[in-house]
C-alpha cells in the first residue's frame, strides 16, 4: 500500500509518472507519439542534467519538478477525442517547459551595471569627440574604450549562462566573441575620431587594425562554432529546417573560417599601402573590397556545388 510520502523518483518513475498521465486517454497513433515525444524530452532533460554534474535520482527528480502537473500538460496537448492538434507539435509546450531556464539573480546585476557603464562611456566619448564636452582628446579614446570593454563584458557574460535554447558556451570561446566586440566597437570609434577631426590621419590605421581584427576573429569563432542547441531544440530544427552546409561538412565551415582571415589580411594591407599613398578616402574601397569577396565565398561555400 502506498501512502503520501513517495520516494524520489529515479529513471523507471519517469515512465510511470508518464503511463499515469496518459491513463484513461485514448491511445491513438497521433496521442502514443505525443507520449513518445514527452518522454524523449524528459529523458533528454535527465541526460544533460546528469552531464552537469547532478547525480541520476537527483536528476530525474528535477526534470519532473520542472515538467509540472504532467496530467494538465497532458490535457493542453490532446483535445477531448483524444486527437493531438494538427498545427502545433503537442509535446513543444513539455520541451519548454523542461527546458526552461531563468536568468540568475547576479547574472542581471551584472548585466544592468555593464550596460550604465557602455552607455556613459560611449555617450561621453561620442559628445567629447563632437566637441560638446570639452575633454582631451585622450580621455576620449579612454571613455569610448571603457564603453567598448563593458559591451565586450555584456556579451561573454551573456554567452556563458544556460538559456532554455542553449547550453553555457565555454569560457574561452565566449570570451573571444567579447573581445571580437571589443576590438570592433573599438575600431568603429576611433574611424569616428578621424571622421569628425578629432585624431589625425594615422589614426584610421588603428580604426583598420581593431575593425579587420574584430571581423576575422568573428568569422574564426562562428566558423568552428560547435552545437550549443539543446535536445529539444535539435530535434524541431531537425523536423522543422533545411540542413545548413556548415553544420554538414565542419571542413567547410573550417575552409570558409581560412579564407576569410586571408581575405581581410590581404584587405588590411591593401588598405594601409592606399592611406599613405592616394590618401584614406580612396583607402577604404579596399576594405569593401574584402567585404564584398567574403561575402562571394560565403555564398560559394553554402550554395556552390558540393564534392562527392
Amino acid at each position: 500500500m502506498a501512502d503520501n510520502t513517495s520516494p524520489r523518483p529515479r529513471g523507471g518513475d519517469v515512465h510511470r509518472l508518464l503511463d499515469e498521465a496518459f491513463a484513461g486517454i485514448d491511445m491513438t497513433p497521433e496521442t502514443q507519439d505525443l507520449k513518445e515525444e514527452v518522454r524523449a524530452n524528459l529523458m533528454a532533460r535527465v541526460a544533460d542534467l546528469e552531464a552537469a554534474g547532478v547525480s541520476p535520482v537527483d536528476a530525474a527528480q528535477q526534470a519532473v519538478d520542472e515538467l509540472g502537473d504532467l496530467h494538465e500538460l497532458v490535457s493542453e496537448s490532446v483535445g477531448a477525442s483524444g486527437a493531438r492538434p494538427a498545427t502545433v507539435s503537442g509535446s513543444q509546450s513539455a520541451a519548454v517547459r523542461l527546458a526552461r531556464v531563468r536568468p540568475k539573480p547576479a547574472f542581471v546585476v551584472r548585466v544592468v551595471i555593464e550596460s550604465i557603464v557602455a552607455t556613459a562611456g560611449l555617450v561621453l566619448g561620442g559628445v567629447g569627440a563632437t566637441g560638446v564636452l570639452p575633454v582631451p582628446v585622450g580621455v576620449t579614446i579612454l571613455l569610448l574604450g571603457i564603453g567598448a570593454a563593458a559591451v565586450g563584458l555584456i556579451v561573454g557574460d551573456s554567452l556563458i549562462q544556460e538559456t532554455t535554447a542553449n547550453h553555457p558556451m565555454p569560457r574561452g570561446r565566449a570570451g573571444g566573441y567579447a573581445l571580437a566586440s571589443f576590438l570592433s566597437l573599438y575600431g568603429l570609434g576611433f574611424a569616428g575620431l578621424v571622421a569628425v577631426g578629432a585624431l589625425p590621419l594615422w589614426g584610421i590605421v588603428f580604426a583598420a587594425v581593431g575593425l579587420v581584427a574584430g571581423i576575422v576573429l568573428f568569422a574564426f569563432l562562428g566558423a568552428t562554432q560547435t552545437n550549443r542547441h539543446k535536445a529539444w531544440v535539435r530535434q524541431a530544427q531537425r523536423e522543422l529546417t533545411v540542413p545548413n552546409r556548415f553544420e554538414e561538412e565542419p571542413e567547410s565551415a573550417a575552409r570558409f573560417g581560412i579564407y576569410t582571415a586571408v581575405i581581410w589580411i590581404v584587405a588590411l594591407a591593401v588598405f594601409v599601402v592606399l592611406s599613405f599613398t592616394v590618401g584614406w578616402l580612396w583607402s577604404w574601397l579596399a576594405l569593401l573590397g574584402g567585404f564584398v569577396a567574403m561575402l562571394l565565398v560565403l555564398a560559394q561555400m553554402l550554395f556552390g556545388s558540393r564534392r562527392n
